[in-house]
């Protein structure tokens, strides 16, 4: 048996991208029609060739009701890419939307990775709508990012150990794009927690909306990757699917949607957002961006992410805000940070704390960094799983959670200039995933995100991190002091001394 195993092994351990000849396809010229179009036009005074719009994306409610408002506007395309797309209450919603709208004329483009299918390979975590059925609507077109070879489950298992380097590379990307006028970039995968929908536990998340130029940048990262090898179109993988088998399924998804107990902020039907969208003349914020991304190649991937974040530690003169839910520092990282602390720029950094975690591996090989940081001058904050923002920031009525986690990643410069997007602090973002975000000069959102993080800080949200000459290190809120890791229990504390025992880059 394990002969066997070891043979099939070596035979999908040459296994490789298949390289196809396909026609290049780009986005849609930007719709001359829709609400979106609408406001760009009106705020044609405020916005130019190179100046956009943006609203931030602060609550769980807001990330869900925007995305909904800009697949419901859309009137011509969209395009949406993503690394996780749970078959949950939010991730089904979503779903359902975009069939509207593609029943509806508009031309939809879908990319997910393929670590999001599941049932053999058949569903994209969305237990009652198929690949292959979504992808049989005339409308809709799905490509999969570094699919398996084998689309059986176990067969899977045993081609990611023949085939570990290139399996290992997966798309994190996060953006959603209607009509080439809007779009929605950050860190929020779809499904319930990161829309504060799960009762377990929610994310405390970041997107930034932004409606203008910026959106057609974030559209060419889209088609760099629709157009590269690494994503392959469904029809190409599995047989396809039929009308008949779409019908079935989508009537079986609207049954589950109507059932549904959490969705009670959300209708089912598609809405008309034109008033909402309309009042977004007067209260977005108006700034330069240029969207970031790494590179897919033909046989590689090249990652621009690093850099673009050493060039804006670089860039700060007073600040640095960071919040990220997951950070191992390599040493260029870590040096980079001493030099800045070292020429007097205050650096403020917030992650999660092992008892707000769902990654307990990433954190156990944070824990090795923590004194470092913290005695190198960073203001180490780890968020606290009984944060107060959770009622007002992380849960969405009528759910109300068992505990809060970070999900966010983002950098504030100076309160001016700010990076939003998908990419971590850690190995695997460092040097495995691809990653996008949206580099973007506007002192107005720098002023409001900061203020956001400012609270996320506070003592009834955060831990400060102290370490002492000893290299003892507490946790500190308000008038309390901890000298124990705060956990949700016992079992955490055992499960990250177990993952301390395998490589931090595995993360």
């Amino acid at each position: 048996m394990v002969r066997r195993l070891l043979v099939c092994c070596l035979v999908v351990g040459c296994a490789s991208l298949q390289k196809t000849t396909r026609p290049k396809e780009l986005a849609a010229s930007p719709g001359r029609t829709g609400p979106f179009a609408t406001l760009e036009n009106a705020l044609h005074e405020r916005l130019s060739d190179t100046r956009s719009g943006f609203k931030l994306l602060d609550t769980n409610e807001d990330a869900l009701r925007w995305r909904l408002a800009l697949i419901d506007s859309s009137r011509h395309s969209l395009d949406l890419m993503t690394f996780l797309w749970w078959g949950d209450e939010s991730g089904e919603l979503i779903l359902k939307r975009i069939i509207d709208a593609a029943d509806r004329g508009v031309k939809v483009r879908l990319i997910v990775d393929d670590m999001t299918t599941i049932d053999d390979g058949k569903r994209l975590r969305l237990r009652d709508v198929s690949n292959a059925a979504i992808d049989a609507h005339p409308n809709i077109e799905l490509r999969v990012f570094n699919p398996w070879a084998n689309r059986e489950a176990g067969g899977r298992a045993i081609e990611f150990l023949g085939d570990f380097t290139r399996l290992n590379q997966r798309m994190h990307n996060k953006a959603l794009i209607a009509d080439n006028r809007a779009a929605i970039v950050g860190g929020r995968n779809l499904g319930n927690e990161y829309f504060g929908l799960s009762e377990g536990f929610n994310f405390r998340d970041v997107d930034v909306l932004t409606v203008g130029p910026a959106s057609r940048e974030v559209s060419g990262v889209f088609d760099r990757y629709w157009n590269s090898q690494w994503v392959v179109p469904q029809k190409g993988l599995e047989a396809g699917g039929t009308l008949v088998t779409y019908e079935q399924e989508r009537q079986a998804l609207e049954a589950k949607l109507k059932a549904a107990t959490t969705l009670t902020r959300f209708p089912l039907a598609e809405q008309d957002w034109s008033a909402e969208v309309a009042a977004l003349e007067k209260t977005l914020h108006v700034g330069t961006a240029r969207a970031v991304t790494d590179t897919p190649e033909e046989d590689s991937l090249t990652h621009h992410m690093p850099n673009t974040i050493r060039k804006l530690f670089a860039e700060a003169n007073r600040e640095i805000l960071v919040a990220n839910a997951y950070v191992i520092p390599d040493e260029v990282v870590f040096n980079r940070t001493a030099e800045e602390v070292k020429r007097g720029v205050r650096f403020a950094m917030l992650t999660n704390s092992l008892a707000s975690t769902d990654a307990a591996g990433v954190h156990a090989h944070y824990t090795e960094w923590r004194p470092r940081l913290v005695m190198g001058g960073v203001e180490l904050y780890e968020f606290r799983h009984d944060a107060k923002l959770r009622s007002s920031v992380a849960d969405t009525p009528p759910v109300s959670s068992g505990f809060v986690g970070l999900h966010a990643k983002v950098i504030v410069v100076d309160r001016k200039r700010l990076l939003i997007g998908s990419m971590n602090l850690d190995p695997r973002s460092w040097a495995h995933n691809t990653e996008m975000g949206l580099v973007i000069e506007c002192e107005a959102l720098g002023q409001e995100l900061g203020a956001a993080i400012d609270r996320d800080l506070s003592p009834e949200n955060a831990w400060r991190i102290a370490v002492d000459p000893q290299g003892q290190v507490s946790w500190t809120a308000g008038d309390e002091v901890r000298r124990e890791a705060p956990a949700r229990g016992e079992s955490q504390r055992a499960e990250e001394i177990l993952h301390l025992l395998l490589p931090a880059d595995l993360y």
